[in-house]
């Protein structure tokens, strides 16, 4: 009997004409996930995309910082501490000129604040089971790193 799997889906849809060459068609296409009815518009990253709209790479960073931080509260509330607060400044690198062009790199720096008797170092264990656990980038060919702030509030 095969394991059991998980199923994620996208759907995608772009209209225009490209008749005109590269340098005049509308990269801005829209994105859904059923059964999730939340349709986003994205666009290329490159020069000739609206930066007003997301971009792909930009949601592979989402992606990566998103699963972090949803493991991270996961075994946070298991072991009790008392998260507060917790945002993510993350960044991803894609280098010009290197062939294949890929995101290289993607830094986490999540500021955790807890309201908890918790270590310092109870915290940033946690952050580390968490990454290890994360699905984004145990799927990634990337190097994904977390720089972990870890604050009090009283």
């Amino acid at each position: 009997m095969a394991g059991s799997q998980h199923l994620y889906e996208a759907e995608l849809r772009w209209s225009g004409s490209t008749a005109l060459g590269w340098e005049h068609y509308d990269r801005s296409h829209s994105g859904t996930a059923p059964p999730a009815e939340q349709e986003l518009v994205l666009t290329t990253g490159e020069s000739k995309g609206d930066p007003r709209r997301l971009n792909p790479e930009q949601l592979l960073v989402m992606a990566a910082s998103s699963c972090q931080l949803l493991w991270f509260l996961h075994l946070a509330s298991k072991a009790r501490i008392d998260v507060v607060e917790y945002e993510d400044r993350a960044t991803g690198v894609m280098p010009t000129g290197v062939e294949p062009t890929s995101v290289t790199e993607i830094v986490l720096r999540p500021r955790i604040v807890v309201a908890s008797d918790a270590t310092d170092e109870r915290v940033r264990k946690l952050v580390q089971v968490a990454h290890e656990h994360c699905y984004i980038a145990n799927s990634l060919r990337s190097d994904v790193r977390i720089e972990a702030e870890v604050e009090r509030r009283r």
